[in-house]
């Protein structure tokens, strides 16, 4: 049930609204003046706010300024002598809204519905957020790990290009999210592109877009992913499985910093950061005729390698640790733990899958063990992946 308080000076004000919102199923506490109703928000968490402007001891825009900084409720002013300014001192104060006497009831409910909506979406919101932050938090303490951290507070706020290298599942795409993400281009676009998922037919329509009717099935105009990265960043997954007719393009926009759409004839300026990962060797690949060595050159300003898991053993632990919290929270399952035996175990194991591969293992463990995970849980259930 929705709990309101109220602020105001006047008594049968308070006892009016007490009514009214009782009747529409809130719960209600009141205070007689600014003082009492900010000892209330110290003690209680409210939906809405109802405050006074005009009362004795202290202004209702102070009252309004001072719950600001201890709830994220939202603040409906009202006030019996009010006026445009008033009402716009109250909204920039940080007021959801204002509410003049003698009160509207229809106005007045509309209003705190709309506050409880906006409190509701920004509560999710901040939650969404967290999670986020948290799935794309990079975990580990050991030198390696700790060398990359550094190279990315180092290289992000600039536009430098970045070739990412490593076998699948350790975390590249984790890396270029935290390039983005610490980068001043961080409230833009994040376009990811899987270069080794899109046929070698379809990968230049894919990047660069097309005009309608310029193939068969183009029965509109399309942004590619450089357009849709524009003020963003532009990650190219895989880049080592595209095509060498696919590279020589991607080379071109990367030397111009412009780009033609599939079936088109002017050329479309794009403000687009690069960073590009591979699992390939790709100096063994250029040998090969497989990678152009020039778009090798363009891709890789800065060079990361992200070392495979069984080369930062001693982070295992803290991995375990960290999927074994997310998995339980996401499952709504009381939190399990491993016993230092399971971490040793764990540690045995030669991870051709990496990091995923260890998250896959940790998942099945929290499916299948006690609240405690033994080692004999370990060499029973990650067995079909132990080498």
């Amino acid at each position: 049930m929705a709990k309101i308080l109220v602020i105001d000076d006047e008594k049968s004000i308070r006892n009016t609204l007490r009514e009214i919102l009782e009747y529409e199923k809130y719960t209600v506490d009141d205070a007689a003046d600014g003082t009492e109703g900010i000892e209330q928000v110290k003690k209680n968490l409210y939906d809405v706010i109802l405050c006074d402007i005009k009362m004795p001891k202290m202004d209702g825009i102070e009252v309004l300024e001072q719950i600001i900084q201890l709830t994220d409720s939202p603040v409906v002013m009202i006030s019996g002598h009010g006026n445009i300014e008033t009402a716009v001192e109250a909204i920039k104060k940080g007021a959801f809204d204002y509410i003049s006497k003698p009160i509207d009831l229809n106005r007045l409910l509309i209003t705190i519905r709309n506050a409880m909506d906006k409190a509701h979406l920004v509560s999710e919101t901040k939650i969404l957020k967290k999670k986020v932050s948290k799935t794309w938090d990079m975990i580990g303490e050991s030198p390696a790990i700790s060398r990359i951290k550094d190279m990315i507070e180092r290289v992000a706020a600039t536009d430098a290009r970045v070739l990412i290298t490593g076998e699948n599942g350790t975390g590249k795409e984790l890396v270029a999210r935290w390039l983005h993400e610490k980068s001043n281009r961080s409230g833009n676009a994040f376009v990811e592109v899987n270069c080794a998922a899109i046929p070698s037919e379809l990968i230049e329509s894919e990047l660069f877009g097309h005009e309608k009717g310029s193939f068969t099935s183009a029965i509109k105009q399309r942004k590619g992913n450089f357009e849709q990265a524009t003020g963003g960043t532009l990650f190219l997954d895989e880049i080592g499985d595209m095509s060498l007719s696919a590279q020589s393009k991607v080379l071109r926009a990367l030397q111009e910093n412009k780009i033609m759409r599939v079936g088109g004839d002017k050329e479309l300026p794009v403000d687009v950061r690069v960073i590009a990962a591979t699992n390939k060797n790709v100096p063994e690949e250029i040998k090969k005729g497989n990678f152009r060595e020039d778009l090798y050159h363009r891709l890789s300003v800065i060079l990361i390698h992200v070392p495979s898991l069984n080369e930062r053993a001693d982070d295992i632990p803290i991995l375990a640790k960290h999927f074994i919290e997310e998995i339980c929270s996401t499952q709504g399952k009381p939190l399990m733990i491993f016993t230092k035996e399971a971490l040793t175990e764990l540690q045995k194991i030669k991870w051709t899958g990496n990091v995923r591969e260890l998250r896959n293992v940790v998942e099945r463990l929290a499916i299948l063990c006690d609240k405690n995970i033994t080692d004999k849980d370990v060499k029973m259930f990650a067995q079909p992946l132990m080498k």
